[in-house]
């Protein structure tokens, strides 16, 4: 008889968490486990990559009142006489205006959006919030499965937030999965007690497909004489866009004709901070920002560098794809870039600022016995994870 399973997910727009997800259920033995997948809300580029196999279930009816706008919110509240969801709304509202870290928004939230959500009338031989935060909150309050697995895709440290409402949610999951060493070690010390339930799953990826992918054609090209350069990043504070514009503004100066192009999602006001940027350095023309793609591997393919200026990071899967299609990479000095670069063998690592950014990219621009080395070293590297899905099934059992 097949295990039946449930991952519970925010919603598959462009982000490594989400592209995970759907690499991890492409993956799955569907002889083996039934899957039915949770979105608080279905949209993202990757909802097309869903397996036929996977059961999509409803959204949470209410949850379309904590995305929309509180005027929105009211009218149809109002209309409807529902002051129960106004009244939550119109604290998170509170929640948004006074609290600064958008991590511990979240978290104090949850408690007030958990009451208009119904239980699951299913019930799971296993349950996966596969993300930090809300995914892993609702598994534990509105599931009902034999065992229940959290998900952390980052260092837990780096976004700052409060374990003191993590805690008791930890303590009732049987595993806390996480992508890397550091990034478990981060968990293990701010929760001492539940250490034995952290396990390592690393990201899925497959060669086979990123590499069948990147040969799709995107119609375009550069001189020859232009540096191209791709980065693949959501344009949150904490991936470093910012650092990248200054250090494509510092190669400018210094005679080099760019074309670096950002693929990724970003709010309103991420695009438009962004963008100001860029005018402000004279820049349109040398960076663009490209926003969501379905398929970046062609882009990657054709771009000379890949840099990934990033502040934070858990396990980047965007480097794991630039080192599957040989990619001379710069990365900036985060806590976990050691996971997968080695400096001056597949890839270089650059203190955080838009200086040793640039220099970076120069020493590759003009060095082509490091290229040559870096790309040589990458094509040996075995890059597939296919096989840590056995890792899930041991958890799941």
């Amino acid at each position: 008889m097949k295990k039946k399973l449930l991952f519970v997910m925010n919603h598959l727009q462009c982000g490594g968490a989400e592209k995970a997800l759907v690499s991890l259920l492409q993956v799955i033995d569907y002889q083996q486990y039934e899957v039915d997948l949770l979105l608080f809300k279905p949209v993202g580029i990757f909802l097309k990559q869903i397996p036929k196999e996977v059961n999509v279930l409803p959204s949470p009816h209410n949850y379309q009142y904590f995305d929309m706008s509180l005027k929105t919110v009211v009218v149809n509240c109002m209309k409807r006489g529902d002051i129960k969801n106004l009244l939550v709304r119109l604290y998170l509202n509170f929640v948004m205006q006074t609290e600064k870290n958008e991590a511990r928004r979240e978290q104090l939230a949850w408690r007030h959006i958990v009451r208009t959500f119904c239980r699951l009338e299913s019930e799971y031989d296993a349950a996966i919030g596969f993300l930090e935060k809300s995914p892993i909150y609702y598994v534990i309050d509105r599931v009902k499965a034999k065992r229940k697995l959290g998900w952390v895709h980052t260092n837990y440290s780096s976004l700052k937030m409060d374990a003191k409402i993590d805690g008791p949610y930890f303590e009732k999951l049987d595993y806390v999965v996480t992508v890397s060493e550091e990034c478990m070690q981060s968990l293990r010390n701010e929760f001492v007690p539940f250490t034995a339930k952290f396990k390592i799953i690393s990201n899925i990826i497959s060669p086979a497909i990123i590499k069948n992918m990147s040969m799709e054609e995107t119609g375009s090209s550069s001189a020859q004489h232009v540096v191209r350069i791709v980065t693949v990043s959501r344009l949150s504070y904490v991936k470093g866009i910012d650092l990248a514009i200054k250090a494509c503004k510092q190669l400018v100066d210094r005679g080099y004709v760019m074309e670096w192009e950002v693929f990724g999602y970003g709010t309103e006001k991420e695009f438009e901070e962004n963008h100001t940027l860029i005018d402000r350095y004279g820049l349109q023309s040398h960076f663009k920002l490209l926003g969501v793609v379905e398929n970046p591997y062609p882009y990657l393919r054709k771009a000379q560098i890949v840099v990934q200026p990033s502040r934070f990071e858990g396990k980047s899967i965007a480097i794991d794809e630039a080192k599957i299609l040989n990619k001379p990479i710069v990365v900036t000095n985060f806590s976990t870039v050691n996971d997968q670069i080695n400096h001056e063998v597949n890839g270089l690592i650059v203190e955080m600022n838009p200086e040793a950014i640039a220099d970076g990219i120069e020493r590759f621009i003009g060095d082509e016995h490091l290229r040559s080395r870096v790309i040589s070293c990458l094509s040996a590297e075995n890059l597939g994870t296919e096989s840590e899905v056995h890792k899930l099934y041991e958890l799941v059992n």
